[in-house]
């Protein structure tokens, strides 16, 4: 086989190229005889000759690659009968020289024929490779057999058999099993069976006699394997809607025990709520009382401070008039002295007057004078502190006048800054008890964390002072805005960000503007 593969190689290479030689010769000439230019007349053969080339070579890859277009073999094929034509009638008529003429068109018939012979090489080799090689029917059978043999064509083309002896077996196979059920039944297959008579109908399908004898048993086999497949989804959508009622048996206790969770929790916000009005109540109350015993207590201490004060004033009051008494008494006394003075000398001034000279007399007067002019300087200076002492005792009781008045206007602020701090004790309280209200109305109606701190932002904008009778939905908004900040939601609610704020404000003046009017 090396050898004759080798042989047929080169014989069919030197083949190819001596008609390729002789064909390029013959048509370069009669290209020139065309009109051909010197120059393009040598490239004519070579188009012509490697079209067909080309054309062959490709359509041997595309089958090779079993992708076949048969349009490039009748291209090649059209380039050869041209090359031919072309190659023969080079010397003339060819009806004049018949002989000569095929002598020329002779080598691209042989180049053809070799090629056609490596194309259905390689096609032969492609479909073995490939498991779709077809096996042709002998010639002989469709002489010796024309009735039977396009039956058996058709079996073979219609069922995918692609091995002629392996259909040659099969047909063997089921004349023997006709021949052997005749016997059987005495000629008269009429008497066979269904499953019997099931070889000669399947034969048409492609059923050997062994396949169409076990297809009843196959088919009863599939019948139990759909019936058990069949029973085991059955089983499966039994078991998966037992599961799934178990599931939801399961998801029902957790919801349950999420209800009961929740309702526990809900209680105990509910209570903590409770226990936190409560302690606030109780410590407003608290608060009240020791605002209350503080203000008394700062309004006893503040009026024994004031008691001391006044008594210190007094005291100091009464020693400056105690001194200008006592300075009073030493003037008069002074005074007394002078005029005690005065009566000593007018006496003296007397007794000399009878014994001494008139000018003595005189002096002794005038000196008297003195005395007397003195008195009267100490008396008026007595008086004037006797004035003194008057105007000191009138602005001491002015002053304690004032005091008196002061004190009772302390006394009155502080009663009714005592009485604003009870009534604010009071409001807190009542804001308090209308807070635990609202706890135990919501916790009634079961309301989310979020609706209830919008209702306390809206109660709080509510005791901040906001009125919503006469305003419309667009002005609750920059009402309760001004009333309430951001940060007092923040506090009140202890909210850390800014944007939850401004969005629970926002709701609250929507429901206000719906219509809420917490109690």
């Amino acid at each position: 086989m090396t050898a004759l593969s080798v042989a047929a190689a080169l014989g069919g290479t030197l083949v190819g190229v001596i008609g390729f030689a002789m064909s390029y010769s013959t048509l370069a000439k009669v290209a020139l005889s065309w009109g051909f230019s010197a120059e393009l007349a040598p490239w004519f053969p070579v188009g012509v000759d490697a079209s067909i080339i080309a054309f062959l070579a490709l359509d041997l890859y595309l089958i090779r690659k079993d992708t076949p277009w048969p349009l490039l073999r009748v291209a090649a094929h059209g380039m050869t009968a041209a090359t031919i034509w072309f190659n023969a009638s080079s010397q003339g008529a060819i009806g004049e020289d018949p002989v000569k003429a095929a002598s020329h068109g002779v080598m691209p018939v042989l180049f053809v024929i070799g090629v056609e012979a490596a194309r259905r090489l390689f096609i032969k080799k492609a479909k073995l490779e490939a498991g779709t090689h077809t096996d042709r029917i002998p010639i002989h059978r469709w002489i010796l057999a024309p009735v039977a043999t396009p039956r058996f064509y058709r079996r073979m083309r219609l069922n995918g058999i692609t091995s002629y002896p392996e259909m040659v077996k099969r047909q063997k196979e089921l004349d023997a099993y006709q021949q052997w059920l005749k016997r059987k039944y005495n000629g008269d297959l009429d008497k066979a069976t269904e499953d019997e008579r099931l070889p000669m109908k399947m034969a048409a399908y492609g059923y050997t006699v062994a396949q169409a004898l076990a297809m009843p048993e196959e088919q009863e086999r599939e019948a139990e394997l759909r019936a058990e497949e069949a029973e085991r989804r059955r089983l499966e959508a039994a078991t998966r809607r037992q599961l799934a009622q178990k599931r939801a048996e399961a998801e029902q206790l957790e919801a349950d025990g999420d209800l009961e969770e929740t309702r526990a929790r809900v209680e105990g916000r509910t209570a903590q709520a409770r226990a936190h009005a409560r302690a606030q109540v109780s410590a407003a109350e608290r608060a009240a009382e020791l605002e209350e015993q503080a203000l008394e207590t700062a309004v006893l201490a503040e009026a024994r401070a004031r008691t001391a004060e006044a008594k210190r004033k007094e005291a100091e009051e009464v020693q400056a008039q105690a001194a200008a008494e006592v300075r009073a008494a030493e003037l008069e006394a002074e005074a007394a002295q002078k005029r005690r003075e005065a009566a000593e000398a007018d006496r003296i001034a007397t007794a000399e007057a009878e014994a001494v000279q008139t000018a003595e007399i005189a002096e002794a007067r005038r000196r008297a004078a003195e005395a007397d002019k003195a008195a009267a300087e100490t008396e008026r200076a007595a008086a004037e502190a006797r004035r003194a002492a008057a105007e000191a005792d009138r602005k001491r009781e002015q002053e304690l006048a004032e005091t008196e008045a002061a004190r009772a206007a302390q006394a009155h602020a502080r009663q009714a800054e005592a009485e604003a701090q009870k009534q604010a004790s009071e409001a807190r309280l009542r804001a308090a008890e209308a807070e635990q209200r609202a706890v135990e109305i919501e916790d009634t109606a079961k309301m989310s964390p979020r609706e209830r701190a919008v209702r306390k932002v809206a109660r709080l904008a509510v005791r901040a002072g906001l009125v919503t009778l006469g305003l419309g939905p667009s002005e609750i908004h920059p009402a309760l805005c001004r009333v309430i900040s951001i940060a007092d939601v923040q506090r009140e609610l202890a909210v850390s960000s800014t944007d939850t704020a401004s969005k629970y404000r926002q709701e609250a003046a929507e429901l206000l503007a719906g219509g809420y009017r917490p109690e």
